[in-house]
C-alpha cells in the first residue's frame, strides 16, 4: 500500500521533528559547534559503529588530529593507529587521503556545497548531505538506513528498500516533509528518532513526537516496515597465516592495498618447506566482515635459532617485533587478539 504522496504536503511532520530535536537533542560533542571537519570525522566514525562505542574513540582521533591539516600532515600509519578498534580501516585511510583533497583542492577550507563535499573520497550521498545540511544549511535529506526505517513506516511506504531507486525515491519524500529553515535540525532528528526510538526491533512508539502520523503505528503494522527483499550474498573466505616466533619476538608485514585489511599489519603467509616441523600448534579462528565469512588458521612456528630467524625476516622484508613494538601499528581484530593471548 502506499499513499499519494505526489502533491501533499507534509511539513507539519517535518516541523514535529524538528521541534523534537530542539528539546530532545542527543548532547554530542560535534554538535557543540557544527563545524564541518568534527562532523565529518563523526559521520565516519559512526557508519560501522554505535555512539556509545565511538564516542572515544572520536574523542581520541579529534585530540590527536584536530584540524584538516593535522590529519593531512600526518603519516598514514599514525592515522591507522588512532583508528585502532574502530575496524574497517579503510575509513580511516579514505580520511586521510581527503584531507590531502581538502588541501590541495581547496586550500585547507573544508568544502561548502554538497557537490564539492560528495567529491571527497570515501564521502557518499549520505555522508555529504548531513555535511552540507548541519553545516551549511543546505537543504539535502541524509539519507540512510534510519530515514527508510522512520519514512517507511509513517507513510506504511512498502517501496522496497533493497531497490537501487530507493535512495532517490525516499530523498524526494524526505524533501516533502524538512522545513526550509532547518534542513539539519531535521536530518539529526530522524537519525536521533531512527536511533533512540524507531529501532528495528522493540521501538519505542509512545515516545515518538510523530506517532499520531504514523501510519504504520496507527494499524499496527510496524514489523512489517521497511520492506527489503534482496538478500545480500553471504561468501567464504579462507586464510593462512605463519605466527613465526623466536622467543619474545615474531614477525610482521604490512598489507597492500588489498581487497581487505588494506595497510594493516599481517603475519607471514608462507614459510620454507624445511621450517614445517618447526609448527607447535594450529588454530582455526572465524570471523565475520561485511558480506564475507572468514576462517583463519593461524600455525604457531618456534624458530630456535636467531640467524635464521633474522635472516628470514631481512630476506622477505620483515619487521621484526615484541608484543609492545606491535601495540604500535594496527593489526585486523583477529591477528591482534591471537599475539596478545601468546605467552
Amino acid at each position: 500500500m502506499k499513499t499519494n504522496k505526489q502533491n501533499a504536503d507534509f511539513l507539519h511532520i517535518g516541523k514535529k521533528l524538528t521541534n523534537w530535536y530542539d528539546a530532545n537533542a542527543r548532547p554530542l560533542p560535534w554538535r557543540e559547534n557544527q563545524h564541518p571537519y568534527y562532523i565529518w570525522i563523526s559521520e565516519i566514525v559512526l557508519q560501522q559503529t554505535q555512539v556509545k562505542q565511538g564516542l572515544g574513540h572520536y574523542l581520541r582521533f579529534i585530540e590527536r588530529f584536530p584540524t584538516v591539516q593535522a590529519l593531512h600532515e600526518a603519516l598514514e600509519d599514525e592515522v591507522l593507529l588512532y583508528w585502532k578498534g574502530l575496524g574497517y580501516y579503510s575509513r580511516a585511510i579514505n580520511l586521510h587521503q581527503a584531507a590531502h583533497q581538502i588541501v590541495a583542492d581547496f586550500e585547507g577550507e573544508f568544502p561548502k556545497h554538497y557537490e564539492d563535499i560528495l567529491k571527497l573520497k570515501g564521502i557518499g550521498k549520505y555522508t555529504a548531505a548531513a555535511i552540507a545540511s548541519i553545516c551549511f544549511d543546505e537543504r539535502v535529506p541524509a539519507v540512510d538506513g534510519n530515514f527508510y526505517r522512520v519514512l517507511s513506516r509513517i507513510f506504511v511506504d512498502d517501496f522496497d528498500v533493497s531497490n537501487s531507486r530507493a535512495f532517490q525515491y525516499f530523498s524526494e519524500l524526505a524533501l516533502r516533509m524538512m522545513p526550509d529553515d532547518k534542513p539539519g535540525e531535521f536530518n539529526q532528528a530522524i537519525m536521533d528518532i531512527g536511533s533512540e526510538i524507531c529501532r528495528p526491533k522493540n521501538p519505542l512508539c509512545m515516545f515518538c513526537p510523530v506517532n499520531e502520523d504514523c501510519m504504520a503505528f496507527q494499524t499496527g503494522r510496524i514489523s512489517e516496515f521497511p520492506v527489503k527483499t534482496k538478500k545480500v550474498k553471504v561468501s567464504d573466505l579462507g586464510l593462512k597465516y605463519f605466527f613465526v616466533k623466536h622467543q619474545n619476538q615474531f614477525l610482521i608485514k604490512q598489507r597492500g592495498n588489498d581487497f581487505i585489511w588494506k595497510k594493516l599489519y599481517e603475519f607471514p603467509t608462507s614459510i620454507p618447506e624445511n621450517w614445517e616441523d618447526s609448527i607447535i600448534n594450529s588454530k582455526i579462528i572465524s570471523h565475520k566482515l561485511t558480506h564475507k565469512n572468514v576462517s583463519i588458521e593461524i600455525n604457531t612456528v618456534d624458530i630456535k635459532f636467531q640467524n635464521d630467524f633474522k635472516k628470514f625476516a631481512k630476506d622477505n622484508n620483515f619487521l621484526i617485533v615484541t608484543k609492545a613494538e606491535a601495540h604500535e601499528k594496527s593489526f585486523p581484530k583477529p591477528l591482534q587478539t591471537f599475539y596478545e593471548g601468546e605467552k
